[in-house]
C-alpha cells in the first residue's frame, strides 16, 4: 500500500510557454528571462514569435528585455534584443483591460529591471 503517496510520474508545473515553436534567442539568459516574467501570477501564456537578425556581427552579447504596449485587452508584447538579433513575444493575460495591462506591463518591466 502506498498511503498517500503518489505512483506514477510526479506532474510538473505547467509551462507558460507556447506557440508555433518555443525558440528563444540568447540561449539560457533569454529562456531565463522568459521564466522571471512567467512567475507573475497575471501572465497566462508566453508566445514567442519570428527571430530577426539585422546587420551581419558575430552572435552573442549582452541581452536586454522589455515590455511594451498592452492592447485593448490588456496583453502585451515583450521584446528580447541579444547582439543583432532581436525577438518578439506575445503575452496574454489574465486581465480584460488596457489599464490593467499596463499596470501588468510596469510590474513586469521592474522585474526585469532588478534582474
Amino acid at each position: 500500500m502506498n498511503a498517500g503517496i503518489p505512483v506514477g510520474p510526479v506532474d510538473k508545473p505547467k509551462s507558460k510557454l507556447g506557440g508555433s515553436h518555443t525558440t528563444i534567442i540568447g540561449e539560457r539568459q533569454g529562456k531565463k528571462l522568459v521564466a522571471l516574467i512567467s512567475r507573475h501570477p497575471e501572465i497566462k501564456k508566453i508566445i514567442p514569435s519570428v527571430i530577426t537578425v539585422k546587420g551581419k556581427a558575430p552572435s552573442g552579447g549582452v541581452i536586454t528585455g522589455k515590455v511594451q504596449r498592452p492592447d485593448e485587452r490588456g496583453n502585451l508584447r515583450m521584446l528580447i534584443s541579444c547582439g543583432t538579433s532581436f525577438q518578439e513575444l506575445r503575452i496574454v493575460t489574465t486581465v480584460g483591460n488596457l489599464l490593467e495591462g499596463e499596470r501588468i506591463m510596469g510590474e513586469l518591466n521592474a522585474m526585469l529591471k532588478d534582474e
